[in-house]
């Protein structure tokens, strides 16, 4: 028996999120979804193709109609319409049609990618999401958010799609670095945050074992993680209410990633953020001092590190002003009740934005 989530819309299953230690069970599942008779094009890129993409393609070969791969470069800089239309250039060379489908293979940049290519190749076509990252596998695989960045703007061109099936293989988590585990770690505090104060506690508890990747604590984490996301998106799978309260520490922490020219991960960003989002709460007489220093602690624990002292706060909070989470003039900003219990709020001001960044920076 396969250890599965269902995300449901309108009360009706949708897709799978499956976990598992390695990618034997890709073609009993993607059986299921009638891969016999279609096309299937692998997207990933060039970081992870040497890694996963020969053995998920030894996987699927003889099962479908015909098996191709898209290999685009790594990297947030080329997520934009430019490898969405070299996706788009292979695909109408292979003669995929409606029935086909794609598969993303890879980190965030590459899931949002291919599902926008998928939103949009012909109007729509099936694709399934076998994220490779922490951050990927706990955050934008799930819930159908695909998009492209444009001109530097964060997702400023997107679609709604959901995946087929999202396919977590844990063992992955193994070959990341560092950096790319603590981006992971970033969302995953976060959902903590907004919606479990006992997740929250039981990470700080379980901190040592969670850095030292024990598999049993990591299959805990990714579990509760997806589950916190898939009952928020299942709710509002649209972002039309709760779902916003999945954007605690994005709206400070898009604006610091592109103040750093991307050089952070998404991750450590959000992190950032949510410190910042915490601190506003905090001056606000949401939370109190000693729930503010456990949010700052717990990631540190986990090696976030602070703002570094010569950043700009006032460019930082003018790019928030090209967030899209804007409502005419009032940014949707979330905010905390208390541990585990986030809200919006539309009248954080620039001071407040620049009161927590100015208390945020390295001393």
């Amino acid at each position: 028996m396969l250890d599965k989530l269902t995300v449901h819309m309108d009360k009706k299953p949708i897709y799978d999120i499956v976990f598992a230690d390695d990618f034997n069970s890709l073609p009993e599942l993607l059986a299921g979804q009638g891969i016999a008779d279609k096309r299937v094009c692998i997207v990933t890129e060039t970081t992870v193709a040497p890694l996963y993409l020969d053995i998920v393609k030894e996987q699927l070969k003889g099962k479908c109609k015909e098996l191709i791969s898209i290999i685009f470069k790594a990297g947030e800089e080329n997520k934009n319409l430019d490898t969405v239309k070299y996706i788009y250039e292979e695909l109408i060379k292979a003669h995929f049609d409606r029935k086909d489908m794609l598969v993303a293979l890879g980190g965030g940049v590459t899931g949002d990618i291919t599902g926008f290519a998928a939103a949009t190749y012909l109007r729509g076509i099936d694709f399934i999401q076998i994220p490779t990252t922490l951050l990927s596998q706990v955050d934008s695989s799930i819930g159908g958010k695909t998009g492209v960045d444009f001109d530097s703007y964060k997702n400023m061109v997107g679609a709604f799609h959901m995946p087929k099936l999202v396919y977590i293989n844990i063992s992955t988590i193994r070959t990341l670095d560092n950096t790319q585990f603590i981006s992971g770690m970033g969302e995953i505090i976060k959902h903590g945050l907004i919606k479990d104060e006992e997740y929250f506690n039981w990470m700080i508890a379980n901190a040592e074992a969670i850095k030292e990747r024990v598999p049993d604590k990591l299959l805990h984490m990714i579990k509760v993680s997806c589950n916190i996301k898939r009952m928020v998106v299942e709710t509002d799978p649209t972002e039309k209410g709760e779902r916003a309260l999945l954007n605690f520490g994005h709206t400070l922490g898009h604006a610091i990633e592109k103040y750093m020219n991307f050089t952070m991960s998404h991750g450590a960003c959000v992190g950032i953020g949510c410190i910042l989002a915490a601190y506003i709460s905090y001056k606000k007489n949401c939370i109190d001092m000693n729930q503010y220093h456990s949010i700052v602690e717990a990631f540190k624990t986990f090696g976030f590190d602070l703002l570094p002292a010569d950043i700009d706060v006032n460019e930082i909070v003018r790019y928030t002003k090209n967030d899209k989470k804007m409502v005419g003039d009032s940014i949707k900003f979330i905010l905390l009740h208390s541990i585990g219990n986030a809200y919006i709020d539309m009248n954080v001001s620039e001071s407040d934005m620049i009161a927590a960044l100015n208390e945020s920076v390295s001393k």
